[in-house]
């Protein structure tokens, strides 16, 4: 298929559902256009093999013969935070305090969305971090591979050091780089 810029359009919208496992999902069009394919190779391109439901998604989109396809993502923004659920060890950590904390490098040690949290180990550290579902979500993210690299932003919880932040690794060198 040619994709020439002029076929190419701009669409900001919600993700509808991404199934990791099914390898593909749809995004809703903020100005009401019909749903977008999103397949799991072009959200790999932008560095994420997951993204959470509800998440706001501005993508570069073309029609096919098989109907609206996304090209290309060019950003993603967490779901609002009125529809996310309470996080008991983060009550008394602010967005602000979330923000100031130092990235860390960590492998993804296993994740089971069904469970609804996981583990990763951070680089030069023994003790692994605890990731909760809700602050995967909150991050943009619905699930995580084992071995995936990522970058987390950790606070110590009342059981040891929890992610606050999780983060793709191409998505946490955008923001160093950029």
């Amino acid at each position: 298929m040619n994709q020439d810029a002029a076929e190419l359009r701009k669409v900001t919208g919600h993700v509808k559902w991404f199934d990791p496992a099914k390898g593909f999902g749809f995004v809703l069009d903020a100005e009401g256009g019909p749903d977008i394919l999103l397949h799991a190779n072009v959200l790999r391109n932008f560095g994420q093999g997951s993204v959470a439901d509800g998440a706001l998604i501005v993508v570069l989109a073309q029609i096919t013969q098989r109907g609206v396809q996304a090209v290309e993502v060019i950003e993603i923004s967490p779901p609002e935070s009125d529809r996310l659920a309470h996080i008991e060890d983060l009550d008394d950590t602010s967005a602000a305090q979330i923000a100031a904390l130092p990235l860390e490098a960590a492998r993804v040690k296993w994740f089971d969305k069904t469970k609804g949290f996981g583990f990763a180990n951070v680089f030069g550290r023994s003790e692994d971090v605890f990731i909760h579902i809700e602050v995967l979500r909150q991050s943009g993210l619905a699930d995580l591979a084992p071995g995936e690299a990522v970058a987390l932003k950790v606070i110590e919880g009342k059981r040891g050091r929890m992610a606050a932040q999780v983060l793709a690794w191409e998505t946490a060198l955008r923001g160093v780089q950029g």
